[in-house]
């Protein structure tokens, strides 16, 4: 849901044209898809994480800068595929950059967990799903620059929520939780605490994005419109004087039309 509603704000903000207009569409883009589909996703599938004999908790500042993360990356990539003229190398310096934000907020997010334990990291598997990311935030702004078609956009936020997810459970893969012997006192919230809020974000988000697009005029609908406008006034000009050629007055002389 939330790699389409920004794949569809993308094609709005490749038609703005004003500036205004492309930074609105770039905010909210970014937020769609870095926001709702990126962060949202990687957090939701957090919460199913268990460890045996400990609870998890969660330090609310680094999950709060992993979610930035997401957006000001996702934002970053779009502004440099969307800046001129698309081409081959700003589309894989993007998801090169946009990638690797993708996985500073997917190991921050993780960084974030507090649990009676040590936590270790496979670095093969670490390094093959900050690969996933690069590759899967290259195809999400190739496609951002290249669909356009409600079925092409359907299909191409599939593929981007299938990529994510196996960046995901990649980087989660790589992890494996040493337990203490002596049970210690955990910082942060819960995740039953965060979960109330975060699905309501999203709601909120995703029903300001809906309304955004539906509310937002298109350049086809502002062409439409003028037009309209232009054919209502010609039709309340007045008509012109027909010259009918010289007449003549009742003293039988000739006048000229004025």
């Amino acid at each position: 849901m939330g790699a389409m509603l920004g794949l569809v704000c993308t094609v709005r903000l490749r038609d703005a044209s004003t500036t205004g207009r492309r930074v609105w569409w770039l905010v909210l883009a970014a937020w769609g898809i870095g926001g709702t589909s990126i962060w949202t996703m990687h957090f939701m599938a957090m919460l199913g994480f268990r460890v045996s004999g400990t609870q998890i908790r969660y330090d609310l500042g680094l999950t709060v800068a992993s979610a930035v993360l997401a957006i000001v990356f996702v934002a970053i990539g779009l502004f440099i595929v969307g800046l001129g003229r698309p081409s081959i190398v700003k589309i894989l310096i993007g998801g090169v950059l946009t990638g690797l934000g993708v996985a500073a907020m997917h190991y921050t997010g993780m960084a974030a967990m507090r649990l009676n334990g040590r936590i270790d990291y496979d670095p093969v598997l670490v390094g093959v799903s900050v690969g996933i990311a690069i590759a899967a935030a290259t195809v999400a702004l190739w496609m951002a620059v290249g669909v356009r078609r409600p079925v092409t956009i359907v299909l191409s936020a599939l593929v981007m929520g299938l990529a994510v997810n196996g960046m995901h459970f990649t980087g989660m893969f790589s992890m494996s939780a040493h337990l203490h012997s002596t049970p210690s006192r955990l910082e942060g919230v819960t995740g039953a605490t965060l979960i109330v809020p975060i699905v309501l974000a999203v709601i909120v988000v995703a029903f300001a994005l809906a309304y955004a697009l539906v509310a937002a005029s298109t350049d086809e609908d502002r062409a439409g419109l003028a037009f309209l406008e232009a054919q209502v006034a010609d039709r309340n000009v007045a008509p012109a004087p027909v010259n009918t050629g010289p007449r003549v007055t009742d003293a039988g002389r000739f006048n000229r039309p004025r």
